[in-house]
């Protein structure tokens, strides 16, 4: 695998540094490296300020899709994603201002020794049945809490109000938020939020196009018709906001990649004989708990057999290189990390399961790897005034 088709997140230049500009335009205190450009844009003082994330709309897709149109020509910049390069991780970084390295969200599956199982962490169920978990005993999720940037931006300047507008099924995360499950509803929540009296901030989040890119690939027709549509609705939405003081910031958590290759992890036998219990995290970023005497085997299936599918670390090796960014690492990283780390380079994934979990459909594209077409996402910029 040639060096260029891997992409490292880069802390200085990530969604990571585009929330912390937002987050030092409003005051609040952070330590994260700013964006430059974006930063001199909003020296602007705009009444409003529109974050919009549309799930795993990537650089390259958009490029593939729309290259000449609205969206591009108000791209300013490609940033790429944290790593792991997942809703999980990548939306928490958003909705906090900090790396996956002091959220502890890492990935959709997490194993907690507090209730023996793994988790799912934004639906809250076991990954592997989808049971509920009972959180009456204690709730695992305080041990991963965070400030919320509503709060954070909301303390420092009470005179901003700040909004959060998402679909019905999303956790409600600011003390203003909106549902909305379709981009139009979308669109009008945002224009009826400044078009008030007040200064705003909103930060609205859309589930697609991811769910469509797992569900049909990133050259199926669907995806095109959504990142068509969507393009224009949010044009014309720009258009409408004219003379309200309003800039609006378009960009993505993560991006896409379509699978070719599936490999089942009970049918794994080498890697069977090696864990100890069932890996964790992502399909494309995955976490072994691999047996002392085990690590020559272990090490060697991967560096032979999956050598152009994945890179293996060793936990070592990951924290070292700082995959999950810079700070102080939450205390429930080592438990969620076990001895190593396979993160996709390729086209395939390792498909994780157990005998008792209900059979998952497969994906025709996912994230969470190395390639640019999940790490890049642009950065788009509008102004409205």
């Amino acid at each position: 695998m040639k060096e260029n088709k891997i992409i490292f997140p880069n802390y200085e230049h990530s969604i990571l540094n585009l929330i912390n500009t937002i987050l030092k335009h409003y005051k609040v205190e952070t330590k994260y490296k700013t964006l430059p450009d974006l930063e001199k844009i909003l020296e602007k003082n705009y009444k409003n300020i529109v974050l919009i994330i549309l799930d795993g709309m990537g650089e390259h897709i958009l490029k593939s899709i729309t290259p000449n149109e609205f969206f591009i020509k108000n791209r300013i910049d490609i940033l790429t994603s944290v790593c792991p390069s997942t809703t999980t991780a990548a939306i928490t970084t958003y909705y906090s201002g900090k790396p996956p390295i002091e959220t502890g969200w890492i990935a959709m599956s997490q194993y907690f020794k507090e209730y023996g199982r793994a988790i799912e962490m934004l639906r809250k169920t076991d990954s592997y049945t989808g049971e509920k978990i009972n959180t009456s005993r204690m709730d695992v999720f305080e041990l991963v809490n965070y400030v919320k940037i509503y709060e954070q931006i909301e303390n420092l300047q009470p005179e901003i109000k700040a909004y959060e507008i998402n679909p019905t099924f999303c956790e409600a995360r600011s003390k203003r938020n909106v549902k909305a499950d379709n981009i139009d509803m979308l669109c009008d929540s945002i224009k009826t939020i400044c078009n008030n009296n007040d200064k705003n901030f909103i930060l609205a989040y859309s589930e697609q196009p991811d769910a469509l890119l797992h569900k049909y690939g990133c050259e199926s027709s669907e995806v095109k018709e959504f990142i068509t549509q969507t393009e224009k609705k949010i044009e014309k939405m720009c258009n409408e906001l004219k003379e309200s003081n309003t800039l609006v910031i378009v960009s993505a958590d993560h991006g896409h990649k379509d699978i070719k290759k599936i490999y089942n992890i009970l049918d794994l036998k080498e890697v069977q004989d090696c864990i100890i219990m069932p890996p964790s995290l992502e399909s494309r970023m995955v976490t072994f708990w691999v047996k002392e005497d085990k690590k020559e085997k272990f090490e060697k299936f991967f560096k032979e057999s999956m050598k152009d599918e994945f890179i293996l670390f060793t936990k070592e090796e990951f924290l070292e290189k700082n995959l999950l960014g810079y700070g102080k690492k939450h205390p429930k990283i080592d438990d969620f990390i076990g001895n190593y780390i396979a993160v996709a380079i390729g086209d395939a994934i390792i498909k994780l399961e157990t005998n008792i979990s209900k059979e998952k459909s497969n994906k025709k594209s996912t994230h969470c790897g190395f390639t640019p077409n999940e790490m890049e996402v642009p950065l788009i910029v509008i102004d409205c005034k």
